[in-house]
C-alpha cells in the first residue's frame, strides 16, 4: 500500500512541472479569464504538457524569470494536456507554448525569442513599456489600433486563395510575426498605405507564425516580408517580392506606379440594377455618373458619341480607379434626384465619393474638354461638393440593358369606324 501511494504521487508531481512555492501561478479554465483577461496586469503564459521534453527543460528558466519578474509582470503557465479546450482558445498546436497578454488582452502575442529567462524577461518587459506608453497618450490603445487598421485585410491559410489568388485584384501582402520589432514598426504606415490604396489596390497581412502554410507556399523566411500579387487572374507568375521603402508614402506610391503598369481602362457600364451601381461606386474612390438623353432625343449614333467621351476619359484617368456609369434620363429618378442633375436638362454629369456622401456636379459643357476640365479640377481636390440626400447611395430599379438600337415611337392603333353610328349624339 505504501508503495502504491509513492507511486501515485510520483505520478502527481510529474504532471505538475511548477510547485506552489514557485512564483509561476497555475493557470485553469476556472481561473483564467479572472486572473488575465479581466485583470490589469501583463501576463506571460506558457501552454505546456506535462510529459513534453521541451517543456521540462524549460522549467529552470520560466521559473527564474517568473522570479524576476515578481511585482512587475505576472507569469502563469497552463496544463494544456489537461485543459485542451483552454488551449484550444488560443490555438495552441504544440508545446511549450508562449504567450503575452498586454495591452489588448483578447488578442495576445506569441513570443518566440530565446527560451531563457533574459528573453523572457525583455519580452514581458517591452510589453508592459508598451501598456504604460499607450496608458500616458504616448501610443494608440487597441481600440485605436483596430480603428487603424479597418482597411488592412486579415488573411488566413483558409481564406488566402480565395481572396488574394482567386481575385482580379491587385495585392500587397505582408507576412509578420507578432513579437517583430520591424513588423510593429511597420504596422502604423501599412495601415496608413491601406486605406489611402482603399479602392485600388488590396492590402492585407498575415501572421506567419500561425498561417505557416501559406508561409510556407511563398518562402517566407524573414520578417516582415511583402509581396506583390499583379492585378488580373493569379498564379505562380504573377507573385514578386516587394522592393519598395517602408513608409507609408513609399508603398503607396510603390503600388500606384505598379499599378499603372497593369491597369485596363475602365468599362464604362449602364446601371441596370442595385449590383452595377454598387460595383461601381461603392468599391471605388470617386463615381463618375453620366445621365444620357432618353434614346428618343439622342438616338444611338448620338448616344454613342457621348459613351465615346466617356470611353476616352476613362482611359485618360484609368491610373485614379474611378468607376464610370452611365443612365438614360428618367430611367432612375431617386439617382438622379440625389445627385440634383435631373432639373436642367441632359445629358448630364456627377462625381459621387461614396464614403464620405458627397457628390460634385458638372455645371459646364458636356464635351470632352468641358468634363475633363471638371475631372481635373476634382482629382486637385477642388471644386464645390454637396452632401448626398439622405447620407445614403439612393436605390436603383432594375431595368433592361439598352439593346444599340435607335429607339422607337410606340405604334398606333387603327380604329375600325365600320360600326359606329356617326348620327348618334352621346348625352352631355
Amino acid at each position: 500500500m505504501f508503495k502504491l501511494l509513492v507511486l501515485a504521487a510520483l505520478s502527481a508531481s510529474s504532471w505538475a512541472l511548477y510547485p506552489s512555492s514557485s512564483s509561476v501561478v497555475e493557470l485553469t479554465p476556472s481561473n483564467f479569464d479572472k486572473l488575465v483577461i479581466k485583470s490589469d496586469e501583463v501576463w506571460i503564459v506558457e501552454f505546456f504538457a506535462p510529459w513534453c521534453g521541451h517543456c521540462q527543460a524549460l522549467v529552470p528558466e520560466y521559473t527564474k524569470a517568473a522570479a524576476a519578474l515578481k511585482g512587475v509582470v505576472k507569469v502563469g503557465a497552463v496544463n494544456a494536456d489537461d485543459h485542451k479546450d483552454l488551449g484550444g482558445r488560443y490555438g495552441v498546436r504544440g508545446f511549450p507554448t508562449i504567450k503575452i497578454f498586454g495591452a489588448n488582452k483578447n488578442k495576445p502575442e506569441d513570443f518566440n525569442g530565446a527560451r531563457t529567462a533574459q528573453g523572457l524577461v525583455d519580452a514581458a518587459l517591452q510589453a508592459a513599456k508598451a501598456k504604460v506608453k499607450a496608458s500616458l497618450g504616448g501610443g494608440s490603445s487597441s481600440s485605436e489600433q483596430d480603428a487603424d487598421n479597418k482597411d488592412v485585410i486579415e488573411l488566413t491559410d483558409s481564406n488566402f486563395d480565395k481572396l488574394v489568388m482567386q481575385s482580379e485584384d491587385m495585392w500587397l501582402v505582408e507576412f509578420f510575426a507578432p513579437w517583430c520589432g520591424h513588423c510593429k514598426n511597420l504596422a502604423p504606415h501599412w495601415a496608413k498605405a491601406a486605406t489611402e490604396l482603399k479602392g485600388k489596390v488590396k492590402v492585407g497581412a498575415l501572421d506567419a507564425t500561425v498561417h505557416q502554410v501559406q508561409a510556407s507556399k511563398y518562402g517566407v523566411q524573414g520578417y516582415p516580408t511583402i509581396k506583390f500579387f499583379a492585378p488580373g487572374r493569379k498564379s505562380s507568375d504573377s507573385v514578386s517580392d516587394y522592393d519598395g521603402g517602408r513608409t507609408a508614402s513609399d508603398i503607396v506610391t510603390w503600388a500606384l506606379e505598379k499599378l499603372a503598369e497593369n491597369v485596363p481602362a475602365p468599362e464604362v457600364l449602364q446601371i441596370i440594377d442595385q449590383g452595377t451601381f454598387k460595383q461601381a461606386c461603392d468599391q471605388k474612390p470617386l463615381c463618375v455618373v453620366a445621365i444620357l438623353p432618353h434614346i428618343l432625343d439622342c438616338q444611338s449614333e448620338c448616344r454613342n458619341d457621348y459613351l465615346k467621351i466617356l470611353t476616352e476619359l476613362g482611359e485618360k484617368y484609368k491610373k485614379k480607379m474611378w468607376g464610370w456609369i452611365w443612365s438614360e434620363a428618367g430611367s432612375q429618378f431617386d439617382l438622379e434626384n440625389a445627385l440634383d442633375i435631373g432639373g436642367f436638362g441632359y445629358p448630364a454629369m456627377a462625381v459621387i465619393n461614396a464614403r464620405k456622401m458627397k457628390y460634385s456636379t458638372l455645371r459646364g459643357a458636356f464635351s470632352r474638354d468641358g468634363i475633363n476640365e471638371f475631372l481635373r479640377d476634382l482629382s486637385y481636390g477642388r471644386g464645390n461638393t454637396s452632401p448626398v440626400r439622405g447620407q445614403e447611395l439612393p436605390k436603383i430599379v432594375g431595368i433592361e440593358p439598352w439593346d444599340g438600337k435607335d429607339g422607337e415611337l410606340p405604334q398606333e392603333e387603327d380604329i375600325d369606324l365600320s360600326d359606329v353610328d356617326l348620327d348618334s349624339k352621346d348625352e352631355l
